[in-house]
């Protein structure tokens, strides 16, 4: 899966006459040429007719030609002709949708015919006006960020110039000497996105004088990168007083930002550090998504495991499987065990089965153990999260998969998938599998019907509560992995939180670069009755509730709440009927006396 730039059309305007290299260079320093569109613009005066401007629009192709191909740009430069270039560039804007708009100050307000102040209020999509020296690839950018409206604008084209040109990135958090509680808000958001992208250097300061120390620090940069005021009103400054004074006596070039359209009459600033975030999600879904196909070639991965001299176990977690359990150790065993050493043990952990699903396990020569009976000292429980954290025990492998054992589809894109990540990135410590989930109705598959605990129970609750985890496709899905060093750390729920629970905790101990999502095509299984969906809500819901109070530090959900009024029909009658459904958790592993002995030599 080819990872894709930040900004996928940038929009750079040239009008006949005028030299706008620099806004070549910093487009191309910005994304990668392939994603950059000249438009090229001829301005006409009023009520002149427009065919006699066809010479200098031929003059203007060949200039653009010329220029595409020196930086190496893809698409067929675009020239228009009007008597209002501006509006002729808005029109395009509109159809076309680019992502960002690239305009040199003073000169673009110079060449079209219009205020700073027009270009900003007017800005018909993300805009980017900038002034000079601008490089090629400028090594050290720096970006100032106060927690205002376009703050979120700023962050992606940092981040973008760190991807496209390598740069190194500094962000320069300034506020008051007594900040208001609305500024500590925005910073406090703002703080908790940067604390998830390690490649920015954060530095802090507190001041009544913000210009004075952005002007100082950019001595030492090659660009600033700088948000444009969100105030309005006639005596605000088209660019705001500190951009102002900036952008006019900053040594650096210097980029001021603002987000298509106007800004909105009420303002949170506490709402910047919020929008941030969406930066943050995109980032990471760019670069943590991958596709199963990705590393279907299997003897690289089997290279990457022998130089990294690491084992790998697949537990496979059982309760009443014997309809399925067979065929997917049989393909598993095979494909990734005895053709080629990819798996070095496959052990299934059963959850005290009444079918023949532990027979037909040990008949293929898989380890079998019932997860009631181990590690006694610490007491039976039920539920698929226990399973998966006693697997812990009797494995032993550095890296540990989990796929569950229902499927009828089973694929060894199910082990490889989940294992290319890991093997191929040192910083990634869990990986999800997400797929396409069709719902069986009757006989006939409706597809993408399945996954409706995800939709409306775990995807709401993580963009409400853990939005940097919102570009998780599937959080509940059965199919993933990890290294032990990170899993041995994390408590496991023993039910049906297990998935979201994991999830959360690495996101927090670890960051969101630790994790990853691999795309698995599809996975076919039995579907649960609407009321184990019910079930299983409940016991997700309180899971997040959990991991709420530990944030918090307070207990807000009571014991009562740990039951579920079931609703039943009877002939003539409703009644309700009362079902403990207690989402109980068991401590990391590394703290039970019995793994800690395991591993002791």
């Amino acid at each position: 899966m080819r990872k894709q730039s930040i900004f996928q059309k940038v929009f750079v305007p040239i009008v006949y006459g005028y030299d706008f290299t620099s806004s070549v260079i910093l487009a191309c320093a910005i994304t990668d040429c392939q994603n950059i569109q000249v438009i090229g613009l001829v301005p006409v005066p009023e009520n002149s007719a427009l065919s006699g401007a066809a010479v200098s629009a031929r003059k203007l192709r060949l200039q653009l030609q010329k220029l595409s191909e020196k930086h190496n740009i893809h698409k067929i430069p675009q020239v228009f002709v009007s008597s209002s270039s501006w509006n002729e560039l808005k029109k395009t804007i509109f159809i076309e949708k680019p992502d960002l708009l690239v305009m040199e100050w003073p000169h673009a307000c110079t060449a079209l015919g219009i205020s700073v102040e027009e270009i900003l209020r007017e800005a018909p999509c993300n805009t980017a006006l900038f002034r000079g020296p601008i490089l090629e690839k400028p090594e050290k950018v720096l970006i100032s960020i106060r927690g205002g409206l376009y703050a979120e604008l700023a962050l992606r084209l940092a981040l973008s110039l760190s991807k496209t040109s390598k740069s190194s990135i500094t962000s320069l958090h300034i506020l008051a000497e007594q900040p208001s509680e609305a500024q500590e808000a925005a910073y406090r958001g703002l703080a908790r996105v940067l604390e998830n992208l390690p490649e920015i250097e954060r530095k802090e300061i507190k001041t009544n004088d913000p210009s004075e120390v952005i002007l100082e620090a950019s001595q030492e940069h090659d660009l600033l990168i700088i948000g444009a005021t969100a105030q309005r009103g006639p005596d605000s400054l088209p660019l705001g007083s500190v951009a102002e004074k900036v952008i006019r006596q900053s040594p650096a070039g210097v980029v001021i930002v603002k987000t298509g359209g106007a800004p909105p009459t009420e303002f949170s600033h506490e709402s910047a550090g919020s929008t941030a975030i969406s930066v943050l999600v995109d980032k990471w879904f760019a670069e943590n998504t991958y596709h199963a196909n990705e590393f279907s070639e299997l003897s690289h991965l089997i290279r990457q495991k022998e130089n990294q001299n690491i084992s790998i176990s697949l537990a496979l977690p059982a309760l009443n499987e014997e309809a399925t359990v067979g065929q997917l150790i049989e393909l598993l065993k095979y494909e990734t065990m005895q053709k080629v050493p990819l798996v070095d043990e496959i052990v299934l952990i059963d959850s005290n089965s009444s079918d023949r699903t532990r027979e037909i396990a040990q008949n293929l020569g898989i380890p079998v153990f019932i997860h009631q009976h181990l590690l006694p000292e610490c007491g039976p429980r039920s539920g698929k999260g226990e399973a998966l954290w006693k697997s812990l025990f009797v494995t032993r492998g550095d890296i540990i998969l989990w796929i569950d054992t229902d499927i009828t589809n089973i694929h060894p894109r199910f082990v490889y998938g989940l294992l290319g990540p890991l093997l191929n990135n040192p910083q990634i410590s869990f990986v999800k599998g997400f797929y396409r989930r069709p719902l069986r109705v009757g006989d006939k598959l409706q597809v993408g019907g399945g996954g409706r605990v995800t939709e409306l129970t775990a995807r709401p609750l993580l963009n409400l509560f853990f939005p940097e985890l919102s570009g998780i496709v599937q959080p509940l899905s059965g199919e993933y992995g990890g290294r032990r060093t990170a899993l041995e750390n994390l408590p496991f729920f023993s039910g049906y939180g297990v998935e979201i629970g994991l999830l959360i905790d690495m996101y927090e101990k670890y960051g969101l670069h630790s994790i990853a999502q691999v795309d698995l095509q599809e996975r076919i299984h039995h579907n649960q009755p609407l009321e184990a969906l019910g079930k299983m809500s409940f016991a997700i819901i309180q899971a997040v509730s959990r991991k709420l109070e530990h944030r918090f530090n307070r207990s807000f959900l009571e014991e009562v709440n740990k039951t579920m009024k079931l609703i039943r029909y009877a002939p003539g009658r409703l009644f309700l009927e009362v079902e403990e459904i207690a989402e109980l958790e068991r401590p990391p592993m590394n703290e039970i006396p019995a793994y800690i002995n395991r591993n002791t030599p």
